[in-house]
């Protein structure tokens, strides 16, 4: 989905954790149903770690939650507990934005995928059949 990049701001809900990220007006975001996506309701978008900028002191009011291969990376404020951003397993070069997390105003459309996060190596293996083996899942 192709569209104009702009400079999104965000976080969480008390705005103690606030950031920047470079994106597309219109994204394409995943809704998983890991465990953890669906519990939450995390419905989100990734861009490139370089694309992602956390603001001011926002550092200070993150923590992490890992589980299973600790390979993701969920962080969410102390203060409201919101998951504002992650570092996803799927691609740990990449930030995954929750998009209602990102400031009214800039995202002009959201087009919501399934993902099957919950059968995630048996999903991606099917996935391979249909994508470039070097291309990775949208999720977890």
């Amino acid at each position: 989905m192709d569209s104009e990049t702009v400079v999104h701001n965000g976080g969480c809900h008390c705005r103690k954790v606030r950031w920047r990220v470079q994106a597309p007006t219109s994204v394409v975001a995943s809704d998983c149903n890991c465990s953890d996506c669906f519990m939450r309701a995390n419905t989100h978008f990734i861009v490139p770690a370089e694309r992602f900028e956390l603001l001011g002191d926002s550092e200070q009011f993150l923590t992490t939650y890992t589980f299973g291969t600790h390979t993701a990376k969920h962080t969410f404020c102390k203060v409201c507990g919101i998951t504002s951003f992650y570092f996803p397993r799927s691609d740990p070069d990449g930030v995954a934005i929750t998009f209602r997390c990102v400031d009214p105003g800039t995202l002009t459309h959201v087009e919501i995928e399934k993902v099957d996060g919950r059968n995630w190596e048996s999903s991606q293996a099917k996935r391979r059949g249909k994508i470039l083996p070097t291309e990775g899942p949208k999720c977890i």
